[in-house]
């Protein structure tokens, strides 16, 4: 390996990258935009939303009932219907996803020392956001049920007392935006790696590189290094970023993020210079990236857990580099996750790298024969 050729060239993939001043601003505009976006847009939470409520009792108990109602921070209102006709136009307009219907028994059965039913009539379009509402809904009435004390039969011997560990607010914002730097950071160097190969091929300077004295594996690493140069620089910026605008403590070691972070981009460099390697022009790159990033995001475990999915998916979802980087990245942000249960997800992502490099470096070799 000749250093001088392999620093020539990968200062020539800098300066390629970097000459245009708009695309110095497209390396570092879009992905911190996007961060903000992604940590103020996308929220599974449910919160200040409206709730309705069908009342045909308003006795003693549905009146306490519908007080705990009102002073629930997670609803900014609650629409009162007359009947069900009402509820069910605004179920259809979209204008609530919950409606609580209390009997006109509700009362007078919970005087009797008997069980009291309410219906909650939930919005099947918005499954996720109605589930979530429904959750509080469901709190809101067993606390009352408690209190209320519905007889022996509802008295409860023991309480329950909740504690979440790592994250003990229940932030989602907490757990979601260290993901970003995973996220962002890949859909960056894809492009850029996965796009380098494929505009050489049009101008046809990647001929000129192939016949030259440079070797195919120093061709390889010298597409690699501008990429992981590029993606390290944007994943420590989401990161400080992270830290200081929205308070989010890194718990664990730095450098077991910088160690993990450098695995993650090997690997994704490695994908995206075997996509270039089977593509022949800038267009069909991007179809190629598409095809992997859209996939690779939706089985990531960024918005659902990994064990959710099907069983026969899950292990093509652990071939992600994605997957192991979220795991790091929650681990070391939330908790203080040592480093031999990093290493557990380094070596997946290390072998993506080596099997998807190699690959690209196979490909680079046939052109040259």
């Amino acid at each position: 390996m000749n250093w001088i050729r392999l620093l020539a060239l990968i200062i020539k993939e800098l300066l390629a990258a970097f000459r245009d001043p708009r695309a110095r601003l497209a390396l570092i505009l879009p992905p911190v935009l996007q961060f903000f976006l992604f940590a103020f847009a996308a929220t599974l939470e449910i919160s200040n939303v409206p709730i309705g409520v069908l009342n045909h009792d308003w006795g003693t108990a549905s009146t306490q009932l519908m007080a705990r109602f009102e002073r629930a921070s997670a609803f900014s209102e609650i629409r009162r219907y007359g009947s069900v006709a009402e509820a069910q136009v605004a179920i259809d307009r979209q204008d609530v996803m919950v409606v609580v219907q209390i009997g006109q028994d509700f009362s007078r059965t919970l005087a009797a020392g008997e069980t009291a039913k309410i219906q909650v009539l939930l919005d099947g379009r918005k499954s996720n956001g109605a589930q979530i509402v429904n959750g509080y809904v469901s709190s809101i009435v067993t606390r009352f049920a408690i209190d209320y004390k519905l007889g022996t039969a509802m008295t409860q011997a023991s309480e329950i007392v909740e504690r979440s560990w790592y994250n003990p607010n229940r932030d989602y914002r907490s757990a979601m935006i260290p993901t970003l730097i995973g996220s962002l950071t890949m859909a960056s160097v894809l492009m850029i790696v996965g796009m380098s190969v494929a505009r050489e091929r049009e101008l046809g300077t990647f001929e000129q590189l192939l016949v030259s004295p440079l070797q195919p594996f120093e061709i390889l690493i010298g597409k690699a290094v501008p990429g992981l140069i590029v993606g390290m620089g944007q994943g420590i910026l989401i990161a400080l970023i992270t830290v200081l605008a929205f308070g989010i403590s890194l718990t664990g070691s730095a450098l077991v993020l910088v160690v993990g972070l450098v695995v993650f981009l090997l690997a994704v460099i490695g994908v995206g210079l075997f996509i270039s390697s089977l593509v022949s022009n800038q267009q069909q790159a991007m179809m190629g990236i598409m095809v992997f990033m859209m996939p690779a995001m939706m089985l990531s475990g960024f918005t659902s857990p990994v064990q959710n999915m099907p069983a026969w998916l899950q292990p093509i979802a652990m071939a992600n580099p994605l997957v192991h980087m979220i795991v790091i990245l929650r681990g070391v942000f939330l908790r203080d996750m040592p480093f031999s249960l990093v290493a557990e997800r380094l070596w997946p992502m290390a072998l993506i790298a080596v099997v998807t490099l190699s690959a690209a470096a196979w490909l680079f070799q046939r052109r040259t024969q």
